[in-house]
């Protein structure tokens, strides 16, 4: 699933002068290759208007202009430093069925109490696999948390513009106004989706803490090449579910690998 909220920061493009700045969840973006989930914080609750450069994001002259986060606080277990967790034929077999679960849990364990972790397992032929952990060194863990989100900025050498729009606290305010549960298809435009399984940015030395994102090429993703070449592209997403933790898939067998 890509997100809850349709969008975040969009600036003008085309026509008009305007964009839509919210907060953002994205469940889990993924290929064959590579996979992420990112919470995107916002200063306001619900969606609100805004103008022009003053947007941010992608399409601003400052990409921090906005009122919303356009980074985020990703995981991505080969960003991370686990390049064998996700992909055909390793721990998560990305040519198999599998199930993505994830997890918001609050300061007081009850759906009333602010949101301070995101956890994702995997569930595959009956095993439930928990998410990598980090290998980079000073940042552990293998969930998204405020200490967590601190650290990888800092490592990376990343603007925390997720803490700056109000992080995980942030996040609760939207959950609380109700999210819109969006699933797509899609390619990207904008920097061909290397963000989410190649070296980017390209122009960085890959070998610098978190440029490398997977093992595709910095020339893939380029959306005419790939509507061209697969133009019966598509995803099957079933059995969805939203339940209290722990409800929504068997924890028979738990596979720490």
């Amino acid at each position: 699933m890509d997100g809850w909220v349709a969008s975040k920061n969009s600036s003008s493009s085309g026509t008009g002068n305007h964009g839509s700045c919210c907060a953002e969840m994205d469940i889990w973006e993924a290929n064959s290759i590579s996979t992420a989930f990112t919470p995107h914080s916002a200063e306001n609750a619900s969606q609100t208007m805004c103008t022009g450069d003053l947007c941010g994001g992608a399409g601003s002259t400052n990409r921090y202009a906005g009122t919303t986060d356009p980074d985020g606080c990703d995981f991505n277990s080969y960003r991370m430093g686990d390049t064998t967790f996700y992909g055909p034929h390793m721990k998560v077999d990305t040519e198999s069925v599998f199930t993505v679960v994830t997890q918001f849990l609050t300061s007081t364990g009850t759906p009333s109490g602010t949101l301070n972790e995101i956890k994702r397992f995997y569930v595959q032929n009956g095993v439930v696999i928990p998410n990598s952990i980090s290998t980079i060194p000073g940042v552990s863990g293998n969930s998204i948390t405020t200490e967590f989100c601190k650290a990888q900025k800092t490592v990376f050498n990343n603007t925390n513009d997720f803490a700056t729009h109000g992080g995980l606290a942030s996040m609760t305010s939207a959950m609380n106004e109700g999210m819109v549960l969006v699933m797509s298809l899609w390619d990207d435009y904008a920097v061909n989706l290397l963000w989410l399984d190649s070296d980017y940015p390209t122009t960085a030395d890959p070998s610098a803490p978190g440029i490398s994102r997977g093992t595709c090429s910095t020339s893939s993703g380029v959306p005419a090449t790939i509507e061209a070449s697969s133009p019966n592209a598509y995803v099957v997403y079933s059995n969805i579910k939203v339940g209290p933790i722990n409800s929504t898939f068997s924890a028979g067998n738990v596979c720490y690998l």
